[in-house]
């Protein structure tokens, strides 16, 4: 055996050296076929032939006559007069081709600017057409030649259309944005001035009209006349964000209004170094996996890695017929990378990218790929207008009302949110995570799409610094809470009216404010509330039990009534975010935060500590399991300012605002409200009428939606009549 295994090895030795020699010589032969070699050698084989029939090409040229020279003088002119000026643009098409062809992926890159750049030459050479000088060689033709002719044709009108085609083709190749732009602020430009001109109309009867003196009296224990502000006003900016849409007597503000934001876009260059980094660093700690796939992200860009196959393998020995042993290897088992081998790497992938952190999603759910999310060299920014003009946000607002604007994924991909299917939110970050400015934009967003008589707001700040810019809107019940105790009373009169409200429901046989509003109109509907808390760790040191009982009662019942509550702090600690709170605030958003142990306070699991900041959150709906990483949208200051003004402007004079104080004091204290100065004259005209609303009673008293509503609760109670569309 011990021969015979000589034998064999003398053999495998002898072969190898013939497959060196023979590598040898097909190497010495791919070189001498290469296209360097190649080329030198035609050029002296082109030097020799040259030296040898010397005599012959001096004869050839001496033998030239003027006549040939005439020739190529006359076939350039009439090359010139054919083309034009358009010979300068043969010779760049030229040279372009043969770049394309040097390297495709300078056209498959920059195709539409490729392709616009051809649009606009054809314009420019059908436009030298129309120029003819008056002497030189162009003055038989023009400088765009016989061929820039043909593109314009003989007729001036259709040569004009054919150039405005070419140059607008050329536009929407280069820059479509701009041009749909363009043409987006023309139409709304229209629609606007002939808004205006309704207006106008409106305004020119209403002012024909007596209107009668207002009669002075006393405000009711629950309600008093809201404090006017002072508000800015540029009639100038005003009239152009002013929109066309009135619903209710209210004018909707124009997406104008909020400003564009440019996202940063991380190269392709970046994107491929990365990924063979990916890929390097996983196979040196012995695991195979493949990027399949990359979704950039205005933060974060996020590399879909794909686990190979770990692969044993055994000897085989086999026999051959002159007893030769010979030894293969044989695949014996084939298993799939486990997906905690690609998670426990995170440090190790941090480290090769050269990335602050990255967070691992194993695996990306409903993709059969582990998500790497690595953080992007520049920070891209998502305004909220961006985000609003999507497609997935104009399907939600067909939907609901009270769609918001949440950010883009990772991948880039738009995402929005209900608030009735949330339907409470509860936000946690720390300080300088973007946490207010996300409460700003839930806030511009619902502001841009609902009236006052929609959607209305109590917004309590214990801070004092982020809400209180909102006083001058009318969409507040009250202005804006700072003082904690009063925050508290707010809460109180929440649950009253929540009882209120379904003692409505109970009356007209309906289940739900949807089912209330439907055949009403926009005056008679109840209106949605939005409760905004900015800082709900304040409030439970103030008074725990009563705060966390008081939310608990809410976020249980108040979704059928329309109340939404929506809930932020800092401080994510258990005594703050209780397990009761928790329960009842199934849709959650939590930023970047100080440790793993107030991340899994939010959402169960860690991930929020290796968060970002400036905007970077997890969203995790009600009906996920796992959180999806974002970028919230922005809004800035001057928007807000915008926005607000925009609102102030057409604040009522009938607006009123409620006393928490006063209204929990005579709940808490069991005595019964005074009667309504103006409930007499009510039931004279309950009396005088045959239907009767609270819409009907706001117009004939001059007074608000909720006194109204309060007076026909109170006729109602004494047998005068139903509200229109109760059964």
């Amino acid at each position: 055996m011990p021969a015979r295994k000589s034998r064999g090895n003398n053999k495998q030795g002898s072969s190898q050296k013939n497959s060196k020699k023979g590598s040898l010589g097909s190497s010495s032969l791919k070189f001498l076929f290469s296209p360097p070699v190649i080329l030198a050698f035609l050029f002296v084989l082109a030097i020799c032939l040259a030296i040898a029939f010397w005599p012959a090409i001096t004869d050839w040229l001496n033998r030239l006559s003027e006549d040939t020279m005439a020739t190529i003088n006359a076939a350039w002119l009439s090359l010139l007069q054919s083309t034009g000026l358009g010979i300068i643009f043969i010779i760049v098409a030229v040279i372009s081709l043969i770049l394309i062809l040097s390297n495709p992926r300078i056209f498959s890159r920059n195709w539409n600017y490729w392709l616009g750049a051809i649009a606009f030459a054809v314009a420019a050479w059908g436009l030298f057409s129309y120029i003819k000088p008056d002497s030189g060689m162009f003055a038989q033709a023009s400088l765009g030649g016989s061929i820039g002719k043909s593109i314009v044709t003989d007729s001036p009108v259709a040569g004009l259309l054919i150039l405005t085609g070419l140059i607008l083709v050329g536009i929407f190749l280069v820059a479509p944005e701009w041009l749909w732009g363009v043409v987006k602020r023309t139409s709304k430009g229209t629609a606007g001035l002939a808004g205006e001109i309704v207006d106008v109309v409106k305004e020119s009867r209403s002012n024909n009209k007596t209107v009668p003196e207002e009669i002075e009296e006393e405000a009711p224990i629950a309600v008093e006349q809201r404090e006017e502000l002072p508000v800015p006003v540029d009639t100038a900016v005003m009239d152009r964000m002013r929109s066309s849409i009135v619903v209710g007597g209210w004018s909707l503000p124009n997406i104008n209004i909020l400003d564009k934001v440019q996202e940063a876009v991380i190269s392709d260059e970046e994107i491929d170094k990365r990924r063979e980094t990916i890929e390097e660093a996983l196979a040196s700690y012995g695991v195979q996996a493949k990027v399949i796939e990359v979704n950039r992200g205005p933060t974060v860009t996020q590399f879909g890695v794909e686990p190979g196959w770990d692969i044993k393998y055994k000897e085989v020995r086999e026999k051959d017929r002159d007893g030769n042993v010979s030894v293969r290897q044989e695949e014996a088992q084939r298993t799939r990378v486990k997906v905690e081998r690609i998670s426990s790497l995170a440090n190790d992938l941090a480290l090769a990218l050269a990335a602050p952190s990255i967070r691992i999603e194993a695996p990306v759910p409903g993709k059969s790929v582990v998500g790497i999310e690595v953080p992007n060299t520049t920070f891209g920014s998502v305004g909220l207008r961006g985000v609003m003009e999507s497609t997935a946000f104009q399907k939600m607002l067909a939907k609901s009302r009270l769609a918001i604007a949440l950010g883009k994924g990772a991948g880039g991909e738009t995402v929005v949110a209900d608030m009735t299917k949330a339907p409470h939110l509860l936000i946690a970050g720390a300080t300088g995570s973007g946490k207010s400015v996300c409460l700003n934009s839930i806030i511009c967003c619902l502001m841009m799409n609902n009236t006052p008589d929609s959607v209305k707001y109590i917004m309590i700040d214990p801070k004092r610094v982020e809400l209180v810019n909102y006083n001058s809107i009318p969409h507040l019940i009250s202005p804006v809470v700072v003082d904690t105790d009063k925050a508290i009373m707010a809460l109180r009169w929440l649950n009253a009216e929540m009882d209120i409200r379904y003692k409505r429901f109970s009356a007209t046989g309906q289940r739900n404010i949807e089912g209330y509003n439907k055949n009403r109109a926009p005056a008679d509907c109840m209106p949605y509330i939005i409760v905004v808390i900015d800082e709900l760790a304040d409030l439970m040191m103030a008074a725990f039990d009563e705060v966390e009982r008081t939310l608990c009662r809410l976020a249980q019942l108040a979704r059928a009534t329309g109340i939404h509550l929506i809930v932020a702090t800092q401080r994510p600690s258990v005594d703050v975010v209780t397990g009761l709170i928790k329960a009842n605030f199934p849709t959650r958003i939590t930023f970047a935060l100080t440790s793993q142990v107030d991340s899994r306070t939010i959402i169960d699991s860690a991930g929020a500590e290796k968060l970002l900041g400036r905007g970077d959150m997890l969203y995790m709906p009600q009906d996920v399991s796992k959180p999806k990483r974002l970028q919230g949208t922005m809004v800035s200051d001057a928007e807000i300012e915008r926005l607000v003004n925009f609102w102030g402007n057409q604040k009522r004079q009938e607006a009123q605002s409620v006393r928490f104080e006063d209204m929990a004091q005579a709940t808490a204290e069991g005595k019964k409200q005074p009667e309504d100065e103006l409930l007499e004259t009510a039931r004279q005209l309950a009396l005088e009428s045959k239907e009767i609303s609270a819409s009907f009673l706001q117009r004939k008293l001059q007074i608000g939606f909720p006194r109204a509503a309060r007076l026909m609760d109170k006729l109602r109670e004494e047998g005068f009549g139903k509200e229109k569309g109760e059964g």
